[in-house]
């Protein structure tokens, strides 16, 4: 039986016969060796036994990643199933490459209304701007000279740039120990900090999609050159810190990500980073338990920060299939905000704006194996929400010198397509771009976060997921699997997000709010659930996604206190966790401050959801692809059904009783089979220059390719029965239809 420990890309790595294809392993005098990431039970904090026992193996550590109670260690591969013996070691994953995932904004999104900023042009605006508000950009870097970066005073707001690539995958020597305990106040925390600041560099951002992406959450259009368009972002006023864990080429590796995750962490609170951005990905088989980049997320979660992810670009095969199951690591966690990409088709309407082709779909596909052999897929719903995400003109990234301002790599190497196109004045320090790809769709979600924190900053992470989902507008036609709750809609978001009381973070974390209490404002009601974005209705979902796979609805979600808003708590797959930041504490160290480590435990009994709140689960049905049921239901027709009163009211709520949540989760059937996670063996490769109607894609194309989901493992066993269903305003009567899929000729038919 194959060890359930070991991560399944990493199994295949270790048979010293085989050529190393990866850049994390590596013959050394004919022994293979390979650099992995160890996730432990969080028994031993500071993991000095395991430590210990690494370097008497011969291995080295790399770093000691606290938050996720994990090391970066290089050791011999024959060792790894020794390694797994010891009861504190849950998994060891390679550690993988992860790479990005790649105003009209102000317009399409619903910023430009009076709920959030009445006006907006190039040279000044009055509203909700972010302001106090930073969010961390985890990603290439970001180009702190550049003027989009600049407040009204004429000062950057880049408070920070950090450089995290400290070359582990290069550094094969074996016997060391390179760890050091970050205490605050310490020489060797100041040591680390100096080592890594990256603030007077030259070139801050080689690659340019860091600058980019930060540019769409928080970017500022103060620019004079002729013919220059307004590229103001969603947040143009708030604090910016540049997390660089791709190099110039956008490549990295997973223990680069998770450093710079826990660097985040360390510094939330000092700095009020309230909001993460991480628009890349790393390939995974692992559940969203073990994966140690979803752990990571999760840390950042439970200390009180808002995670938003680009969903991937995986939703189209080479051949043109549209694709399921394809959602990157860390989209696949169900505590992070997972975002699709829409494309707005050039107007400012949004009644023309459909699903991009390149967009993952859901269902999240990592699993695990029980002590049984049996093997767990997650099947959680994803993406959580769709964005604008295609010909996206924001900063591009240049070498910071007036006299010689270099184009970053991705604009010299796409010069045609990403910046000639424009037509437009190229001006130091005013240069812009345009890219596509869920990496840019997530930075408009994080920027919607920021401006919702600054309305009220008492909202939890979970709380704005909810808050964002509830408000978004269901594009038509398009499935819980392809826009998750639907379209972003920051003028609901903050319009909800005023109603409610600005206490909530505080009173939660001090467990200071019973189950049902209200939850709104004092004289504040329900917002009507419509909003008015460039003079046409927008319709808010009235949905959102909890544990993993059920689909909630009405207003209850808002007007009492669901015990799922306190950040510490993950729920999915039947799984409810509570996980805590333990802060340094001692002489001249301010309380509760500065996370030292994090603990893990399993929930105590609790009601998850009051009653009164709607489950929707019942209307979807049986998943059919053919019958658009179940996780295929269109997100428009399911709410159509929650707000016209269908829908099963939860009279008792759900409820966490002995360890089990007494609920059922919207599921795939046994007879329909999904590809079992794309086995991304390479972490993600790039696919350069694909170049699609929808605009240069920075495709995060899996290695090897795959033509659909049937080549990867077949998407739909044998045949099976399917209801099908209309799209009306209730449930309609069901009839059978029988579909298979055709290997030979790699479609969906009837």
């Amino acid at each position: 039986m194959p060890n359930a420990k070991i991560a399944r890309d990493l199994l295949g790595a270790i048979d010293p016969a085989r050529i190393p294809r990866h850049k994390w392993a590596r013959n050394l005098g004919g022994v293979r060796h390979v650099q992995v990431i160890v996730v432990t039970d969080g028994s031993d904090p500071e993991m000095k036994d395991l430590r210990a026992q690494v370097l008497k193996m011969g291995g080295s550590i790399h770093a000691v990643l606290p938050t996720v109670h994990a090391l970066s260690v290089q050791l011999r591969a024959s060792q790894l199933q020794a390694l797994t013996q010891r009861k504190d070691v849950v998994s060891v994953a390679p550690n993988r490459e992860t790479q990005r995932t790649a105003s009209t904004l102000e317009t399409i999104t619903g910023v430009l209304t009076k709920q959030v900023r009445t006006n907006s042009t190039k040279t000044g605006y009055s509203g909700l701007d972010g302001s106090g508000i930073g969010i961390a950009i985890l990603d290439s870097g970001v180009m702190k000279a550049h003027e989009a970066f600049l407040n009204g005073s004429g000062y950057t707001r880049v408070k920070r740039n950090v450089n995290m690539l400290n070359g582990t995958l290069a550094n094969w020597s074996t016997g060391v120990d390179g760890t050091t305990s970050p205490m605050p106040g310490s020489a060797e925390l100041a040591s680390y900090e100096n080592s890594i600041n990256w603030d007077g560099a030259t070139t801050q951002d080689g690659f340019g999609h860091g600058t980019h992406v930060a540019s769409v959450a928080a970017g500022r259009a103060r620019y004079y050159s002729s013919g220059t368009p307004d590229t103001t972002g969603i947040a143009p006023n708030a604090d910016i810190y540049g997390v660089k864990v791709l190099n110039d080429v956008g490549v990295g590796t997973l223990s680069d990500a998770l450093e710079g995750i826990q660097w985040v962490i360390y510094h939330a609170k000092e700095y009020n980073i309230r909001v993460l951005n991480v628009s890349l990905a790393a390939g995974s088989t692992d559940s969203w338990q073990t994966d140690p980049l979803c752990i990571a997320v999760r840390s950042a979660a439970a200390a009180g920060i808002t995670v938003v992810v680009a969903a991937g670009n995986f939703g189209q095969s080479t051949s043109g299939q549209e694709v399921y199951g394809a959602i990157s690591s860390p989209g696949n966690d169900p505590s992070v905000i997972t975002v699709g990409s829409v494309n707005f088709q050039n107007t400012t309407a949004r009644n023309d704006d459909t699903v991009n082709f390149f967009s993952s779909r859901g269902p999240t596909r990592g699993s695990f194996t029980d002590a049984a052999g049996v093997k767990h897929v997650d099947n959680l719903l994803k993406p959580d929400l769709v964005a604008p995400g295609n010909k996206i003109i924001s900063a591009a990234a240049t070498a910071a010198s007036s006299s010689s301002p270099s184009w970053n790599f991705l604009a010299t190497t796409y010069y045609s397509s990403l910046v000639s196109a424009l037509g437009i004045t190229q001006k130091y320090p005013e240069t812009q771009m345009l890219l596509s790809g869920t990496s840019v769709a997530a930075p408009a979600v994080a920027g919607a976060a920021a401006l919702m924190l600054q309305a009220n900053p008492g909202l939890t992470p979970p709380l704005v997921k909810a808050i964002l989902q509830y408000t978004a507008q269901p594009l038509p036609n398009y499935s819980l699997l392809q826009q998750g709750a639907g379209y972003l809609n920051v003028d609901g978001a903050v319009a909800l997000a005023k109603a409610l009381r600005t206490d909530l973070a505080s009173a939660i974390s001090a467990g200071a709010i019973a189950v049902g209490t209200s939850m709104l404002a004092p004289g504040k009601a329900m917002p009507n659930a419509s909003s008015q974005i460039q003079g046409s209705s927008a319709a808010w979902s009235r949905i959102a996604f909890v544990g993993g796979n059920i689909v909630v609805g009405g207003s209850a979600l808002f007007t009492k206190y669901q015990p799922i808003y306190d950040p510490r708590i993950t729920w999915a797959n039947g799984v409810v966790r509570k996980r805590e930041p333990v802060y340094w504490s001692g002489s001249g160290i301010p309380s509760n401050t500065y996370p030292k480590y994090f603990t893990e435990t399993p929930a105590p009994s609790q009601t998850l959801v009051t009653s009164t709140v709607i489950s929707a689960n019942a209307l979807a049905g049986t998943s059919s692809l053919a019958g658009r049921t179940g996780v295929f239901t269109p997100t428009a027709t399911l709410s159509k059904w929650v707000t016209s009163g269908s829908g099963l009211v939860l009279s008792e709520g759900i409820v966490l009783s002995e360890g089990l949540v007494l609920s059922e989760g919207l599921v795939l059937s046994e007879g329909l089979v999904l590809s079992e996670g794309l086995v991304l063996s390479e972490g993600l490769v790039l696919s350069e220059g694909l170049v699609l109607s929808e605009g240069l894609v920075l495709s995060e194309t899996v290695y090897p390719i795959v033509s659909s989901i049937a080549r990867t493992v077949n998407t739909l066993m044998n045949m099976m029965t399917m209801p099908t269903a209309d799209t009306g305003t209730t449930p309609a009567t069901t009839s059978s239809t029988t579909i298979q899929f055709d290997p030979a000729a790699g479609t969906l038919g009837e």
